[in-house]
Formats: structure tokens, sequence, C-alpha cells
């Protein structure tokens, strides 16, 4: 197996980590990640196949769990109850009600409240320029998920601090600094959801945090802990990802001088999520000894699932560096596969769909004040600011 190293965090990386990925697939579908000690997926073909391998999971066996920090009780709380990171029976139990809630109809529902907040977005913007991450990219997708779930929208920016503060558990920087500011989202994060969730017992809405606590109070095993659990998953996976796609998006048709239109929309947000994804990497456990591409795992060894990579295979994708919103679909790893794909795909391809043929069409001198760089979140990936004029 092909070992290399490449630091995470490293300034030339994260602003383009692509070609390390071409140099881990030069050694075929596993490549070692020498700095985090793990073997890769970097095909298309690899990754997907791990993804749909119920022989890998998130859910780490009890037995095989390591003992949880004092300082980050808090947080390993919540998360021992996230859908992200359980398997079967439990995931599927609790993926089952979100999806009661997340259905096509309930979602092309808020075709027009994404739309109109859009437009209220960049009736709001300066004259002659702004940084785009802050006064469109962030507000439109934490919004919308606070509408859906029927958080109030007043909370938005301290859902935002929150949200960032506990998904930098997931990035390379890491440090002590990081998991206290976590430990202290999490605490607070927990409380307000319970406070919200015995108001919401008083006054029921239609919305998805009522559907959430009728299930539970109807007795389909949805216990407090992972119903905060979820609302948090929710929250926070429903907006993150987005932002990151809205400003990876709106770089790549600017970069590229490619219109999109209500009626392209679709296919461009499809291969704004192939070219430049917001998360890359994606780790499973092997529950038993497994023998796949020339790799046999014992049972705890871990796998990375380079989902960018993947995006990148040439094998897959002619030409696949470049940004073609004209090109053959094919399926593409932006939103994680099998089991765990995501929840929220729909909502987050229709904010986009919605969304950015609005700015364009409001915005038709929009162009990039100075080149965007992308902030040090690996394994996310996105941009720190957005500076455009108009």
């Amino acid at each position: 197996m092909l070992r290399l190293s490449q630091s995470p965090t490293d300034p030339d990386f994260v602003q383009n980590p692509y070609p390390f990925y071409d140099r881990l697939r030069n050694g075929g579908d596993l490549a070692w990640w020498e700095d985090y000690g793990l073997p890769c997926a970097v095909s298309h073909r690899a990754v997907q196949a791990l993804l749909k391998d119920r022989r890998f999971g998130r859910e780490v066996p009890a037995d095989l769990a390591p003992a949880v920090p004092d300082h980050l009780a808090p947080f390993y709380a919540i998360e021992a109850h996230s859908m992200l990171e359980l398997e079967p029976p439990r995931h599927t139990r609790l993926r089952g009600l979100v999806l009661r809630a997340f259905t096509s109809g309930r979602i092309a529902a808020m075709r027009d409240d994404i739309a109109a907040l859009a437009h209220d977005l960049i009736d709001a913007l300066p004259d002659d320029g702004a940084d785009l991450l802050p006064a469109f990219c962030q507000p439109l997708p934490v919004i919308v998920i606070c509408r859906l779930l029927g958080v109030p929208e007043t909370h938005a920016p301290q859902l935002l601090d929150w949200s960032n503060a506990m998904v930098a558990m997931y990035q390379a920087r890491r440090d002590r600094a990081v998991e206290d500011a976590a430990a202290r989202a999490a605490t607070e994060f927990q409380a307000f959801l319970a406070d919200l969730v015995a108001h919401r017992r008083r006054h029921p809405a239609d919305d998805l945090l009522t559907r959430l606590v009728e299930a539970e109070a109807e007795g389909s095993r949805l216990s407090t802990d992972e119903l905060t659990a979820t609302v948090i998953l929710l929250l926070n996976a429903g907006h993150e990802a987005t932002v990151h796609s809205l400003g990876n998006g709106i770089k790549a048709l600017l970069d590229h001088q490619t219109p999109i239109a209500p009626e392209t929309a679709d296919r461009t947000v499809e291969e704004i999520l192939r070219f430049d994804p917001p998360l890359h990497m994606f780790t499973r456990m092997a529950y038993e000894e497994v023998e796949i591409f020339g790799h046999t795992f014992a049972r705890g060894d871990r796998v990375a699932l380079l989902l960018a990579a993947a995006n990148r295979d040439p094998a897959t994708w002619p030409d696949p560096a470049s940004f073609d919103p004209t090109r053959p679909p094919a399926t593409h790893t932006g939103f994680g596969g099998g089991l765990h794909f995501c929840v929220g795909a729909p909502l987050a391809r229709l904010e986009m769909a919605i969304a950015l043929p609005i700015l364009m069409q409001r915005l038709p001198g929009l162009t990039l004040s100075e080149p965007p760089r992308y902030a040090n979140l690996y394994h996310f990936h996105g941009l720190e600011a957005l500076r455009a004029t108009w």
C-alpha cells in the first residue's frame, strides 16, 4: 500500500487538497495517510463500496470504546445519542422518525420560503459589495433549518456559534481550547433545547420539533436524550455543510464564469457538490475481519473514506479537475452514502438550486473583489471569506 505524509493543517493543503488526493489515488483504491495513521479509500469505487459495506460502521462497540476524558463528558453525552454515530437498530429508529418530517412534500413546501429569504438577504446587502459568507451563505441555511425545526430564528446567531464550536471537534486543528469550547457549547445547547422541548410539550406547533416530541410521547422509544441529540445534529448538519456548499459554489461559478439559471440549477448544484464538496473525509470502523481492495482490516480498524478524492476520480469523471455542469450525471459522494446518506440532502439541494440562481440574477455584476481563501477546517472544506462587489 502506498504510504504518504501530508499535514491536513498545512496552508497549501488547506487551499488545495486535490493534488495530494491525486497522489494517493496513484497507489490504487486504498493508500495510507501517515499523518492520520489510517488507510484511506480514494477511488470512487472503493469509497462507494465501503459506504455501503455493513461490515463497517460508525458506532464503536462497547469493548472498543476509549474512556471519555472528564472535560469532554458533555460533548460525548450528546454524541452517544447522535444518529450519525449509531448503527441499526437505534439508527434505524431515529432516522425513521426524522424522515417522517423530512418528507418530499414538506421540503418542497419550503420552496417559496427559501426564495423569499434569499431575496430578503440580497435586499439587505450594501450597494457596493460585502463578504457573502456572513451576509448570505451563513444566514440562509441556518434560518431555513430553524424554521423547519420550529426553533426561533432570532436564536440563529447563537446556534451558529454553538454549531461551529461543536463541529470543530472533527477538525484537524482540534486542541484543548477547541475541546473546552465544544463542551461548553454542548452544555448550553442541551439546556436551550431542554427548555424549548418543554415549551413544545405545552404548546405544540406544526414543525419538526413538535413531531419528534409527540413521537416520544406516543411511546415510539425516543428518549429525551435522543430527542435533544437528534435536534442538535439536525441543526448542526442542517446548515454547516450548506454554508460551505453555497460559498464553494459561488466561488466555482465565478471562477469559471459559469451561468446558473432555474432550468439548469439542479445539474449545476450536483457539479458543485462533486467538484468542491463541503466534507472531505468520513471514517468508518471494521466490525469483523475484512479483506477488501487488497487490504485486511482487523476488527476495530478504522478506514478514512476520502469523499472529495472519490469525486475527482478520472475513472468515473473524464477531466475531473474541470468544472462542467453539462457533464453526464454520475453518483458523487458529496452527501456520503449507504445507511448514513445525508438525511438533509433534498433540503440542501433545494436551498442551493433556489438561492444561487436568485443571487446571480439579482447581482448580475457579481465579481470577486479578492481571491477567496479556504479556512483551516479539515476534514471540512469551506471558505473563510467570500468578498465580492457588484
